[in-house]
């Protein structure tokens, strides 16, 4: 009886955390478009807002990872994909945007059932 009442207090506490991550991603990201509205457009490099959105993205996806806290997949991916679209925009690369977004999606389809055997 003791081990499902901590199983289940871990399950609640991982539950809060993850929440608390989420909202501080949101926190995040509002404050970063607020910040990057502030600023002159000529200061803020090109893809600016696409590296910052990745970072936090893969940031709280990372944190869930290190604290035992299943992943989003979806904002992995997106978190990866903007992450990389920004930095083309800030090198000046013309990436195929939408080809790359089609190919991770097509990844995160064929990975998704491979992960969910693994957890």
């Amino acid at each position: 009886m003791k081990n499902h009442q901590l199983l289940s207090h871990q399950d609640t506490q991982k539950s809060q955390l993850d929440k608390r991550l989420e909202d501080t991603g949101w926190g995040l990201f509002l404050m970063m478009i607020g910040c990057l509205l502030l600023v002159p457009d000529t200061l803020v490099p090109q893809g600016a807002w696409l590296v910052g959105t990745g970072l936090i993205m893969l940031g709280i996806n990372g944190v869930r990872y290190l604290n035992g806290i299943k992943m989003n997949g979806f904002t992995f991916i997106l978190g990866l994909f903007a992450l990389i679209a920004g930095l083309g925009e800030f090198f000046s690369l013309k990436l195929p945007i939408f080809a790359i977004l089609l190919i991770f999606i097509g990844i995160s389809i064929i990975f998704k059932p491979l992960l969910a055997k693994n957890s």
